[in-house]
This record gives structure tokens, sequence and C-alpha cells, in this order.
């Protein structure tokens, strides 16, 4: 069901009074005219400026005032649709509030008031009687109809436009989660800036939008140019899981009976690649990736939070499919936290908890965690996640292959160093670690003029105390948590068993085992 049938089943119903969030007015508009229509109810709008009018007459003198125009309306015995455009900043006066629900309780077969705003949010004197009702983000069709229109509209204006069909399809995946005026000035502003539309045009848009979504603090376009899930170093149980998962977006899997997957929460020892997975898992499915912070959503004023949330949520929905990753959720939703903040912290948690429980397919929700007990446990149950897993230090021919990477990425061949020396120095290291130890290497060798070599790495190495033991304790507990709880995303090492840890070092902290997937 469309957002125009759902209006005209509330105005066929006879409610009186809806509360209504939109962004693009003049969208907004057309459904309702569309949605009055098809019940056969005229269509009234006010605002502050233009006073009371019926579509296809003069406004109503003196109806500027709010309060003038609510006893016009209640004066009214014909059935129709009267939009109250802007009107919140009004509803701290009693006496509007108090003539909007008479009319209201009044429920006059086939009159509806709309009040509009930013959000649905109903104030607390309307609670009970109003109904909230949100403008759904432009459908894909919408936006391919209007990314063709625009594309004429240039072509026939003499632009230079070089657009076959990959093009439109890029331009529209660029768009995706705006409204539709948004859309259009970033398509229009791409080819203004050199009298051209072409496809270099579809990646300019598209940063376009990286700002336009940043610009709010709570959604990020993140860049996917990270290479794909066959270049991070071992985890084979979670890269398997997720490559079998992946094809759950295919038509065939659909076709087959399945839904697309949901979602998956990494967590484990810091600075061990599970943000680096999440990246590259957007890049090799194809998807976008918008980054959602927790943390920026909250407001200083009642209900601001919520909507924020709502928000970002629902222009995440318009993107779909996309990956939405959430990095250390912990910091957004803690347990406990909102004891202090009138449970503003516990109702945006209420609101993000419903939507993982019903939102739609397509959108793959990837969540890394450092400190998972911090976590709500009702943000864990099943259903919130497909899965949880665990991410260790790295095995041995894990930081083989980690020192491979870097070295390559630093245009050196692995071949000249001893990478088993490496290997065995590192035992304990994360990959962030032996990352930092080869930047740190490249920095002594560069400054004395010569060349990398394997004694500047060791040396690095040597110099530099690991997670693995300033925080042996805290590694250990997680590994606790994390059996039976969580699937290894590598198969674990034999290792003697050890029960707590000492200063030597990782060797005695026991690895999480556990079958792989």
């Amino acid at each position: 069901m469309d957002s125009a049938d759902d209006l005209r089943l509330l105005l066929a119903s006879r409610h009186p009074l809806i509360v209504a969030a939109m962004e693009d007015e003049s969208r907004f508009m057309a459904f309702v005219r569309r949605a009055a229509q098809l019940c056969g109810f005229p269509v009234w709008t006010w605002s502050v400026t233009q006073g009371l009018r019926r579509d296809g007459m003069t406004m109503q003198m003196g109806t500027q005032d709010p309060k003038q125009a609510l006893a016009f309306i209640a004066a009214v015995t014909d059935a129709g649709v009267f939009v109250l455009n802007d009107i919140r900043p009004a509803l701290t006066d009693p006496a509007v509030v108090r003539r909007i629900k008479e009319i209201a309780l009044a429920a006059q077969p086939g009159r509806s008031l709309v009040i509009t705003g930013p959000t649905a949010e109903v104030p607390v004197e309307l609670q009970g009687i109003a109904l909230p009702w949100t403008l759904e983000p432009p459908s894909k069709e919408e936006v391919v109809a209007l990314v063709r229109r625009v594309v004429a509209d240039l072509t026939a204006r003499t632009f230079a436009v070089a657009i076959g069909e990959p093009e439109v399809a890029g331009l529209v995946e660029a768009v995706q989660g705006l409204s539709l005026p948004e859309a259009e000035r970033l398509i229009l502003r791409a080819a203004l800036a050199d009298g051209t539309l072409d496809g270099r045009d579809v990646g300019a848009v598209r940063n376009a939008k990286a700002e336009l979504l940043e610009s709010d603090g709570v959604l990020e376009l993140v860049s996917t140019d990270v290479g794909n899930l066959d270049e991070v170093g071992g985890m084979d149980n979670l890269k398997r899981w997720l490559a079998i998962r992946g094809r759950g977006f295919e038509q065939s899997a659909k076709d087959f009976g399945l839904e697309p997957p949901r979602g998956v929460l990494l967590t484990g020892v810091p600075g061990c690649g599970k943000s680096l997975v999440a990246k590259t898992l957007a890049r090799t499915w194809g998807m976008p990736m918008v980054l959602l912070d927790p943390g920026s959503i909250y407001g200083s004023y009642v209900g601001e939070s919520e909507a924020r949330l709502r928000s970002a949520l629902d222009t995440v929905e318009a993107m779909a499919p996309v990956v939405v990753w959430l990095d250390e959720i912990e910091k957004g939703f803690a347990a406990g936290s909102g004891s202090g903040d009138s449970g503003v912290s516990q109702r945006v948690l209420g609101t993000f908890l419903r939507w993982m429980q019903d939102r739609p397919p397509g959108v793959f929700v990837v969540a890394t965690s450092n400190d998972v007990e911090k976590l709500p446990p009702e943000l864990l149950r099943r259903g919130r996640f497909d899965e949880i897993f665990f991410v260790d230090l790295p095995r041995s021919d894990e930081r083989r292959s980690v020192f491979e990477l870097h070295l390559r990425k630093r245009r050196r061949d692995p071949a000249a160093f001893d990478l088993d020396a490496l290997v065995g120095a590192s035992e304990g290291f994360s990959g962030a670690e032996i990352e930092g130890a080869i930047v740190g290497a490249m920095y002594r060798a560069y400054s004395t003029g010569s060349e990398l070599q394997t004694q500047d790495v060791l040396t690095e190495l040597a110099q530099t105390t690991p997670l693995s033991r300033t925080r042996a304790e805290d590694i250990l507990a997680m590994r606790m948590w994390a059996q039976g709880r969580a699937t290894p995303a590598t198969a674990a090492e034999e290792r003697p068993p050890a029960q707590t840890p000492s200063p030597a070092g990782p060797e005695s902290i026991p690895r999480m085992a556990g079958p792989g997937v």
C-alpha cells in the first residue's frame, strides 16, 4: 500500500485529526489531493502567509491568524480536508489547541484536520485524539521517473548529455534516500558545474549526497573503496557466512523462498579488523554503506532525539539495498543509560529496537562492538541480528597475511622480509598494532636514509606493548562472554589451557574455541 492509499483510508474512515510528518511539501500535497479526490472531499490549505483557501478559490480574508482560520473551519458544514501547514508554533496558545480539539471532537462526517511539520510527534494536549502519519520516502519508481525527467529537461536545454541506462541506474542509486527536490537539485548542480551530464557526474552526485547526509551529523555515506573481503586476512568462518548470506539478496533466492539477510554483530578485541570487515562487506556485495552514529542522535528538545532517529531510519530504508554500519554501538545504546535524561535514552533504544525487528528487506545492519557486555540484552536477542561473531587476536597464519597486506600496501615485496621472524615476534598483537609497527619501522628507516628491513620492524615490535598484555584481564573477560554466545570469526588454534592472565602475554589467555560455520 502506498502513502496515498494509506492516507485515503485514514480520510475515508473519518479520522478527524492527523499529525503528518513530511519533508517535501509539494509531494505531500499531491498525495493529499489524490487521496481526497478518491474520497470525494475538497482540499483546503492554510499557512500563516497565505491564510485559508479552498483549492481553486481565493483566500478567505483575515484567516492568516490561526485562531481566525480555525473559527472559519469550525463554521464550515461541508466535508473537507483542511491542511494546516506549519501551525505547530501556534500550539503554544491554549486557545488554538482548544479550538483544534473542539473541531476534532465534533467529528463532523467527512471533515479532517491535517497538521503538518517535520515530525509526526503528537502534542501532549492532542494525544488520544490525533493520529500520527508519516509520508514515506520516494519509491525507486518515483526516483527513476525523476531522473529520466531531469535528463530529458537537460537535453532539451542543449546541455551535453551522454547518459545511457547504466548511468541512469547510477544516478538513481546515488540519490536514493533523498527527497525528490533534493535529488533534482544535486543532479542539476552536477550538470551546471561543467555544462555536461555524463557518467562522471554519478560520482559528483554521490559526493554531494554524502555532504548532505552529513549535515545533520547522524548519517554519513562511507566510501567503500577499501578492497573486498578476500583481501581481509583470516576470519574464515565469518567470511564464509557472509559469502553464503550475501546470495540472499539475489532474485533467485527470493524465488526460492528466502528473505534477504538482516544483520550481524561483530564483537571482540579492539584493532582486529571488525571495522575493516564492515567496509569491505559493502564493497563485496556491491551496496552503498551508511554510517549511523547513535551518539549524535540526541537533541536538547523533547521528542527531538526520537524524531532525528526516525528521520535517519526513513532515509536508510529509502536507500535499500544498503549496508548500515553502527561502529562501537555500545557508545550509543549502553545498558543502564538514560537514568538521568528523563528516559530519552530508553525511548531512543525502544525506537531502534522496533525498527531492528520490523525493518524492511534490503537493509543489512552490521554493528561492531569492543565491549559487548555494555549492550542491553534486548539488543542481543535473536531476531535483531542473524548472527553474533567474536573476532579474536589473529593467529600466526593470520598475522602473516596482515604483514603481507600492509607491506604490499606500502609498495614493499613481502618476499624480501623474514615473515617467520615477524610472525613469531608479533604473538598477541592485533592487526592495528602490526600495521603501527610497520609504519613506525618505515619512519625509522626513512630517518636514516636506508631501505626498510626486517630488523626495523622487529625493533618496533619489541618496543611495543600490545593490548593483549596491557588489557589481558579485559580480553579474557571478552573470551569468557563469547563462549556459547557468539560464533568465532576464525577457528581457534590449539593452546595449553590456562585460567588466569599474567604479564607474560597472550599465551596465558585461553583463546575462544568453537566450531566453524
